[in-house]
């Protein structure tokens, strides 16, 4: 079965400040699909590390939110761009499972920072896959932090 991973979780140097998080052991059975939405989204990495403000994920697709990074600079349509396309390879690839990385504002599965604080809530791509019923699993179910 294929599944979406966020690509900082398999040891891509893809997160805002160019480290990673992984690898995660995921079992073996999965063919892993390695996706950074920010970078799909055009932007870099190096990055400014962002976080949501007025709501998580879901008020983002809604308008009622938007992902700031610390200069207070919007990269809304950043997000927005790059968990479409994320959504469009999930198409393309019949993936129906995505193993996200918790906290990030892209991946948050349960937990995202809204503000300087770490809240309930999803993050953008998170929200949108599983409107599109794909099944979104925490990176913590792996091993990834507590």
């Amino acid at each position: 079965m294929k599944a979406i991973v966020s690509a900082c979780l398999l040891g891509i140097h893809c997160r805002y400040d160019g480290s990673t998080k992984g690898p995660i052991k995921v079992p073996e059975e999965l063919c892993l699909v390695p996706v950074c939405p920010e970078q799909l989204g055009g932007l870099p990495t190096p990055r400014a590390k962002a976080h949501l403000e007025g709501g998580d994920g879901e008020a983002v697709w809604k308008g009622r939110a938007r992902v700031v990074d610390e200069a207070g600079n919007d990269l809304t349509q950043f997000f927005l761009r790059g968990a479409r396309e994320v959504l469009g390879l999930c198409g393309i690839l019949g993936v129906k499972v995505a193993i996200l990385k918790e906290k990030s504002p892209s991946c948050g599965v349960r937990k995202v920072w809204i503000g300087e604080e770490l809240s309930w809530g999803k993050g953008v791509l998170t929200a949108l896959l599983e409107a599109h019923g794909v099944r979104v699993i925490s990176s913590e179910e792996f091993g990834d932090g507590p």
